[in-house]
Formats: structure tokens, sequence, C-alpha cells
């Protein structure tokens, strides 16, 4: 004889299970789903940061939390930053520094080596005659800057790696971590999103672009390349990324006109003046935002031939360079999946 209490009490239980199970299963489709995006005002930059997940949240506000204390020990412009202390000892006492500090400055001194002087952390005396986004710019007369280049050469930073110290070796030294600082930010931010199981996110410090994972559909994340001679959001292309930092360096973004002539923000440390390149875009796509940020500048003063030869050299890194005369050059590792040229006015070259 069937016991009809017995299997209308197991149907029950079954019933709860499948129900619990189907429940979670929608909350966590809800949760992934879940967004978050801040805008901020910090190194120096306007940031935009968004992420998907049910910590998105939380992740972008320690993120930000993290830029502030990035911004606080490496401002060139906060008397109580390390850079700040490292300068105002210049020539004479050796400087106690974080070890994250150190480690910026430590690659920013390497990669002066490989891009042989174009690009330079002790570049600041120069930057600071010039003054270039600062509503008070000026073209400094022949002898000062004749007198700041004296003071530029990433062989005077002298490096403690054993007690985190730094040195600048001659009076009136300064260095500006600036154009390498964005990029550490951007790891850091990115390596935090990691620790809240952030799998999918955008992180754009004032164009330093890093592409966590993909879009919520799958698809790779869609970054426009600047079109340099246009207003802003006017593409000459499309990269299509994952899990990838894209920075570029372009001389269209800080610049001043004086008698007719044009004078952009990127400073070539060994003339003085701004660089004269036939490159007026530099960008570089890159696994770390720290190598894309220190070697997209001085590529874009080094002469085409020599800033491909320079990134093709180094494993895992791919640019886009674009002259002054419309052409698109490409490194190897860079393909038709990757990047789209969308302009026509525009002409792809092989590398």
């Amino acid at each position: 004889m069937i016991n009809i209490s017995a299997i209308s009490i197991q149907l029950l239980i079954i019933t709860i299970i499948v129900g619990m199970i189907l429940i979670f299963i929608f909350i966590s489709g809800k949760r992934e789903k879940i967004e978050a995006a801040k805008s901020s005002y910090v190194l120096g930059t306007v940031i935009n940061l968004k992420a998907f997940g049910n910590k998105a949240e939380k992740a972008i506000n320690k993120a930000i939390e993290r830029l502030n204390n990035i911004d606080n020990k490496m401002s060139v412009f906060k008397e109580k930053s390390y850079i700040s202390k490292i300068n105002s000892k210049a020539g004479f006492g050796i400087e106690s520094v974080s070890k994250d500090t150190y480690f910026v400055v430590k690659k920013a001194v390497e990669y002066s080596r490989i891009l042989e002087g174009a690009f330079d952390p002790t570049i600041r005396p120069l930057v600071k005659l010039w003054n270039i986004g600062a509503n008070k710019e000026i073209v400094p007369e022949k002898l000062k800057i004749e007198e700041a280049l004296r003071y530029v050469n990433y062989n005077d930073v002298i490096l403690d790696e054993s007690n985190h110290k730094i040195m600048l070796k001659n009076k009136n030294q300064a260095l500006d971590v600036g154009g390498i600082a964005k990029g550490f930010a951007a790891d850091e931010v990115r390596d935090i999103f990691y620790k809240y199981n952030i799998k999918s996110a955008l992180i754009d410090l004032g164009g330093n672009i890093f592409a966590l994972g993909s879009k919520e559909d799958g698809t790779p994340w869609r970054i426009g390349i600047q079109n340099p001679f246009e207003s802003r959001g006017e593409f000459v292309g499309i990269l299509s990324v994952k899990n990838k930092s894209v920075v570029t360096s372009g001389n269209y973004e800080r610049y001043f006109i004086k008698d007719g002539e044009r004078f952009h923000h990127i400073i070539d440390p060994q003339t003085g003046y701004p660089s004269q390149s036939k490159i007026i875009s530099a960008t570089i796509i890159s696994d770390n935002s720290i190598d894309g940020d220190g070697l997209s500048t001085g590529a874009y003063i080094l002469d085409i031939d020599k800033s491909l030869k320079i990134i093709e050299e180094i494993e895992g890194i791919d640019a886009i360079f674009i002259t002054e005369d419309k052409n698109v050059y490409t490194t190897s590792g860079i393909d038709k999946n990757i990047f789209t040229l969308t302009d026509e006015e525009f002409t792809s070259v092989n590398s």
C-alpha cells in the first residue's frame, strides 16, 4: 500500500530545494550584473572607474582611496610627498621612501635607459620652466633652457634598494614621475578589483585606460584611438582588447600658441623644447599600465624607426604610432582582430 503522506512530504521537500536553487541562481545572476561607476579628481586629472560585480561599489571606493594615497606620496605639487622631499634634498641628502615610490622611480630610470634618454624622470626643471597646462605658459629664453638642461640626467638618480632610499646627485635637480605614476596607479586599481572578484571593469585615469576582463556580454572592450587632428571623440580606429592597458601620448591634449606657433606639453629631455618628432600620437598596448605609461612618452619623442624597433624588442608589448603625414604604423602583434582603422584619411603602414 502506497503511503500518500510520505510521497507528499518528499515532493514538498524536492520542490523547496529546487525553488531554493532557482532563487540562488537568480540572485547570483543579478549580483554579477551589478554595476558601479564613479568619477573623481586625483593624480592631477579626472579619473573614471566603472566595474561590474556584487562588490563593485566597495572596490571602486577602495581604489579611489588608494589613488589618493599614491598621489600623496608621488605628486610633485605636494610638499610632503616623497618626491618633493627627494627634490628638496637634491645634491646633499638621501631620502627614505615607501616601497611603491621606490618601485616607480626605479622603473622610470629603467625606461629612461631603454628609451635612450627620450624619457627622463629628472625633467622637472624643464617642465617647470615651460609651465604648460597651468595657464601661465611661456616660451623660455634659450639661455634658461640651456641652464635647465644641465640638471636633466637620469643617471644622477642614486638608488639604494636595500633601504629604499633615493637621492639626486646635484643641487637644483628635481624628479617628476608624472609620466609613469598614473600607469602604476592603474595597475594598483586593477589589483584591487581582482581582490574584490571584479571580472569586468574599465579603468580610465585621465586617458590611461585599463580594460579588465571583457564586457558583461563577453565581447572585448572597444577603445577608440583619438584622431590627433580633430576634437576629442573623433577616432582614427578602434582597439578591441581584454585584460590590457592602453596608454596614448599625443600633442593634442595640452598646448598653447604664441606668435602663431604651437607649443605642446611633451618636452624632449635632450633639447629642452617640445618634441619635433614626426610622431604625433603614440599608443602602447601592454599587460601592465606602468609599462605603457613609461614607454608612450619616450616613444613619442623618438623617430618612428627607432620607436618601432624598441617596442618590437620588448616581449608582450605592442604599439600604434600616428605620424604627421597621417600614416598609421603598428607593431607585429597588432592584427585586424585587435585594431581596425576606421578613418579613410589615414593610411595603414606595415612596420
